[in-house]
């Protein structure tokens, strides 16, 4: 068993950095058996910090010391400690250079941090503590400097070349190798330090600002990837323009440049005028990416771009401020995306995600606050509750200000503290000097971990016509946090009459102009609100458009759900009603499954969607899809799984069967032979179709088959193939499952990222993906342990999608994870330990699950030499057992 517990971080603990530095200079020569690094710092004390004798200390992790000097003289051995992985100067004047040599192997760096090599190629990854796996350094966010890199290679194995900034020297060197230099005129934190060199194809295309200048916009791939850039390159583009129209945000270098690595552990990194792309999160072509893929993208290359502002220009001061630039980035991307698609769809999916996934973190072992107040390793903090509550977080302030305010905010928020390492309250801070608005309660979402509750009940008082509304919030208790204070919720509902139109909202008697949806401010324990004027009983609509991450607690019935999910004039709330009623079917029906009748009204509330054309089309795509699994694992409160996945396979196959005509006619109605449109309508179009499509095949229907089989063989772009493919492996039809397979790998086994599709595919199936069919795909010739995308798509889609077969209950699904992380703690501690995370609320399940995920967890912190990444996982999720 590991003894060296890594060390526990306090954001109380916070100091400013003991030196400054101002400057660095780089120069990168690259081999292909390692690389050497001379690093030249110009370095001045902290006026700041308290102890003006400090020494000089600089992180490093996997690093040959070379050799030091300090204003171009040698330092002695005896005038410098290596402690640790920490360089140590003792004796240091108050202003002066230093030049350290590192020697560092990227050829075997399947860490993937710092400088490493994917497919050929030099590339980096930086954030959050990956430079000082590349020099020495004081590795911080708070440490800003100019950074100038002049990087050598061998001119044909290594043509391009590039780093931060702009291209300001290039020339020729002995024994064919040549060098570029690269100037970033703007300070930054070494987390955004990038390198790329390879043998790489680049596509260009020029952007004209606003204020009249052009930039040059280059994407940089492998050849064989030169006809999926285009895609990519729209994406930025349209990104630049809404950030000069939205935001007032123009770009600021003469170049902006996209790499694509196949071997990537995140999705893309925002590294100043060089973003580095995970390869699947860039390329695309209709025939190779689905549509799901072609929106990811954009949002992703949105979402990097507009960190040049809202992560670059301003950083943040430490790692617990993280949310402040990726909170903040993620609302601005969203907010992008549905201005560019439908607003209602994209608003359910990022609700989605936080009702399925977000809220579990704030309900496990691992849960903490959009503003942590102590990490044991920075990695593991990447996580939902950054990115995706604190987006929610920025939102509400949003509509607490309105749009006016907000951007009035977020002006002031730039300018004040351009080129500066701020915090959270910087940024809350601006929006009320901007607003004039007291947000002092409201900075309790960054303080507190949990998910508010609230418990809302009602009353009719029909002799004076007013409706009362009483609301009620509490937060569970998290690791370290008990007794949670009273959160600033912005409150959003409307109130139906009989004919299913928008009551007015009248809070008092005599009120005129009166909206027929608001923002209520939850600011205590206990509210009551009173409406008046009303002539009949309503029925709420609560929390319209998620206008908070909460969750309500409302005696709905089923008979208010249909009339909701059919009238509400709230597109987001249309959609929950229905997820609220096939929620309450399926319970009712677990445990009972094989016996149990699925609700009629439920059966004629999807006949409806289906023969509606008067709705939006995307909406429906939407409200088709049943509850997942986890949403429903996530739901109860000690999860049967096998119980939960009978009960909602008796809901989807009694839909399927008894709507079977209504579904080949929507498959028919919603041919798309067209040419291959990325527009709203065509993508709803395609999504209908081949939801009907699987849900025909889930009852192993004949004509349905042999429709997936034409489907499947003259599709024109991968959505169609996928569907069909993904339709056929669900089934039952075993014979076509293994056809259609074998087919797509042979034609696309020369493509990784459509490969990636093909190992998810099966792994994520209930039919496909049983434990030995996992294992099996681990030993083909494509999946590779060194390239997280594979691993994800194999190991990270069986035990995060496929819940039915991950969760048997002989425990054979954990015992194989805790094997694989084992395995991969090793290569990738980073991926391994976020592949941990289906184990660690092993409380929330039925006792025939729960005894066996926990031993697999004891399993996994048994392994000697576990990393640091795993083992806060496994240690907190062990916490008090």
């Amino acid at each position: 068993m590991r003894t060296n517990q890594p060390r526990t971080i306090y954001l109380s603990e916070y100091q400013v950095p003991a030196f400054l530095v101002d400057h660095v200079d780089l120069r990168f020569e690259l081999f292909e058996d390692g690389a050497r690094v001379h690093s030249t710092l110009t370095i001045r004390r902290n006026p700041e910090f308290p102890d003006q004798g400090e020494a000089l200390v600089l992180d490093g992790d996997s690093l040959v010391l070379e050799s030091v000097r300090m204003n171009g003289e040698a330092v002695p051995e005896n005038g410098y400690q290596l402690k640790g992985e920490q360089l140590l100067v003792p004796e240091v004047p108050d202003h002066f250079e230093l030049t350290v040599v590192t020697w560092i192997e990227p050829q075997n760096n399947t860490r993937l941090e710092g400088l490493y090599k994917s497919s050929g190629m030099f590339c980096t990854q930086c954030e959050a503590e990956g430079f000082r796996c590349i020099t020495f350094f004081p590795d911080r966010p708070d440490v800003m400097a100019r950074f100038r890199t002049r990087i050598e290679a061998d001119r044909a194995a290594y043509p391009v070349l590039l780093s931060n900034g702009n291209d300001v020297d290039r020339g020729e060197l002995v024994d064919g190798r040549h060098f570029v230099t690269w100037e970033d005129p703007f300070p930054k934190p070494c987390y955004l330090f990038a390198l790329v060199a390879g043998d790489l194809v680049e596509k260009r295309d020029t952007f004209h600002t606003c204020s009249g200048r052009d930039i040059d916009l280059r994407i940089y791939v492998e050849s064989r990837n030169a006809q999926k850039c285009d895609h990519a390159m729209d994406s930025l583009k349209r990104s630049m323009r809404w950030d000069e129209e939205v935001y007032g945000r123009e770009y600021d270098l003469d170049i902006f440049m996209i790499v694509a690595v196949d071997d990537f552990n995140m999705g893309a990194m925002e590294n100043k005028g060089l973003n580095i792309f995970n390869s699947s999160c860039v390329l695309a072509s209709p025939d190779t990416a689905t549509d799901a893929a072609f929106q990811r993208i954009e949002a992703i290359v949105a979402h990097e771009y507009f960190h040049n502002w809202s992560g670059n220009r301003v950083t943040c001061r430490d790692w617990f401020q993280l949310s402040l630039k990726e909170g903040f980035t993620v609302f601005r991307d969203a907010e992008f995306s549905a201005d560019m698609g439908s607003p209602t769809v994209k608003r359910i999916e990022d609700a989605t995600l936080m009702r399925t996934a977000q809220f579990a973190e704030d309900a496990g072992p691992m849960a903490h606050p959009v503003r942590p107040a102590s990490y044991m390793e920075i990695s593991n903090f990447y996580t939902l509750t950054i990115y995706e509550k604190g987006a929610e977080v920025v939102r509400m302030i949003h509509t607490l200000l309105g749009p006016e305010l907000f951007r009035k905010g977020s002006d002031l928020y730039f300018e004040r503290h351009d080129g500066q390492a701020v915090t959270t309250d910087d940024f809350v801070r601006a929006m009320e000097d901007a607003s004039g608005r007291d947000l002092g309660q409201f900075r309790r979402w960054y303080e507190q971990a949990g998910t508010p509750v609230l418990d809302v009940s009602d009353e009719y008082d029909a002799d004076q016509g007013v409706y009362r509304l009483k609301v009620q919030q509490r937060i569970p208790d998290t690791p370290g946090q008990t007794d949670k204070q009273p959160q600033h919720i912005p409150f959003a509902l409307g109130l139906l009459g009989a004919d299913g139109a928008d009551l007015p909202l009248a809070l008092a008697d005599g009120d005129t102009d009166v909206p027929a949806s608001r923002v209520l401010e939850l600011t205590e324990a206990e509210h009551t609100f009173e409406f008046h004027g009303l002539a009949e009983r309503p029925v709420p609509s609560l929390l319209r458009g998620f206008s908070a991450p909460v969750r309500v607690h409302y005696p709905w019935t089923r008979d208010q759900l249909m009339f909701l999910a059919s009238h509400d004039s709230d597109g987001f709330n249309r959609w929950d009603a229905g997820q609220r009623l096939a929620v309450d079917v399926i319970q009712a029906l677990e445990g009972q499954a094989d016996d149990g009748e699925v609700d009629a009204r439920l059966i004629d509330a999807y006949r409806r969607l289906l023969n509606d054309a008067t709705l939006d089309q995307a909406l429906v795509a939407k409200m088709l899809n049943l509850p997942s699994l986890a949403y429903l694992i996530e739901l109860a409160k000690e999860a049967d799984v096998q119980a939960l996945h009978r009960a909602r396979e008796k809901v989807l196959t009694t839909l399927a069967g008894t709507l079977r005509e209504d579904l080949l006619a929507c498959y028919h109605r919603n041919d798309d032979s067209d040419d291959y449109q990325l527009t709203p309508e065509a993508i709803a179009r395609r999504s209908l179709r081949n939801t009907a499509l699987a849900w025909l095949l889930r009852i192993d229907d004949a004509e349905a088959c042999d429709l997936a089989r034409v489907q499947f063989d003259r599709a024109s772009n991968m959505t169609d193939q996928m569907g069909a493919l993904r339709a056929l492996v669900n089934s039952g039809f075993a014979a076509e499952r293994g056809e259609v397979l074998d087919g797509f790998y042979q034609r696309w086994q020369d493509d990784p990222q459509v490969v990636e599709q093909w190992f998810s595919v099966q792994a994520a199936s209930t039919e496909a993906g049983h434990l030995g069919k996992i294992r099996a795909l681990l030993t083909h010739p494509a999946f590779e342990w060194t390239n997280p995308n594979k691993v994800r798509s194999v190991i990270g889609a069986f035990a995060g999608q496929n819940l039915s077969e991950f969760h048997q209950d002989d425990a054979s699904g954990y015992r194989f994870l805790a094997e694989q992380v084992r395995r991969l703690d090793d290569l990738n501690p980073q991926i391994a330990a976020r592949l941990v995370a289906p184990l660690t609320r092993w409380r929330k399940f039925a006792p025939v699950y729960r005894e066996g995920m926990k031993t697999a967890l004891e399993m996994i912190r048994d392994k000697d030499g576990l990393s640091r990444d795993v083992y806060e996982v496994v240690h907190k999720s062990l916490a008090g057992s």
